[in-house]
């Protein structure tokens, strides 16, 4: 038996992310009464995932919802809420919520100051705003930033990630940015590195690239997330100068904007698996003197 829905729901903007908890919030009851999208991309998504929702301005689609879900880039945000407390297109009680993974709650204090509860709500998952990702928003955790003494506003928001699907996690004002740095440098990071590594063995003619690369990447991750440090393999962990040297004289010949990344990533590596004894303390030196000359080019 389908739950009767309880909150109106307001999505700015049909974007990857607003899309898809839009989409999550309505298989959990709730209606999405109005959405906002511009481009192709986001009036596509709309269809596909919000299907009968009527697409307007940012300001009347807050003026119609119970949660206004505020799904904008980082940089956005603060001028949007700013600009809906102006446009009076806020009211109290209403469920505030941003999904940006930079900003806690103060970036959302003019929409407080009228009345509403305001929630960060960040899921850490990357998302193609497309159906498989309300899959994916099953599976993941999300985190909840509200009030550091506002206990209503932490229940309503585990409550909402709990309704969707999701893990709540709570992660407090202070620390928000370095939770965002944390994700962003794994996330992000990772795939520039894999795509250059496909690269690298596409350029040297080995072809599926991908496939080659698929299981060493899989178990790679899986045994960093379950050993950490101690999963550390490679000619660095295992301090094999020479194998690092000839790394690094190819690098230079077939991808030289490659070279700085790996440099900086054994330098760190080197460390690390020192500090947990995969790498003996003897051959750090030697290691980071190699690193340095190359830097030093």
């Amino acid at each position: 038996m389908t739950r009767p829905a309880r909150l109106a729901v307001g999505v700015v903007s049909a974007g990857r992310v607003g899309s898809v908890l839009g989409a999550a919030l309505a298989r959990a009851g709730h209606v999405v009464v109005a959405a906002s999208g511009v481009s192709k991309a986001s009036v596509h998504r709309a269809e596909e995932l919000l299907p009968d929702v009527p697409l307007l301005p940012p300001d009347e689609v807050a003026a119609r919802a119970d949660l206004v879900l505020l799904a904008v880039p980082d940089d956005a945000l603060g001028g949007l809420v700013r600009g809906l407390v102006a446009t009076e297109s806020l009211r109290p009680g209403q469920i505030v919520v941003h999904t940006s993974g930079a900003h806690g709650v103060e970036v959302l204090r003019p929409a407080a100051e009228v009345g509403v509860l305001p929630l960060a709500l960040h899921p850490a998952m990357t998302f193609t705003g497309r159906a498989e990702d309300l899959h994916r928003v099953v599976a993941c955790c999300i985190a909840v930033t509200a009030g550091a003494d506002d206990h209503a506003a932490w229940n309503v928001g585990e409550a909402l990630v709990v309704e969707m699907g999701g893990e709540p996690v709570r992660v407090p004002e202070t620390v928000r940015p370095l939770y965002h740095a944390a994700l962003t440098h794994g996330a992000n990071h990772l795939a520039t590195l894999v795509t250059e590594c496909v690269d690298l063995l596409r350029n040297a003619g080995i072809e599926p690239a991908e496939r080659v690369i698929s299981p060493l990447l899989s178990a790679a991750l899986d045994n960093a997330l379950r050993h950490g440090d101690r999963a550390l393999t490679g000619p660095v962990a295992r301090g094999d100068i020479g194998t690092v040297r000839k790394h690094l004289a190819v690098l230079r010949d077939a991808s030289p904007d490659t070279v700085p990344g790996y440099v900086a990533l054994a330098r760190r590596t080197a460390r690390r698996a020192a500090e947990v004894g995969v790498l003996r303390a003897d051959a750090v030196p030697e290691i980071l003197s190699v690193l340095d000359e190359e830097t030093e080019r």
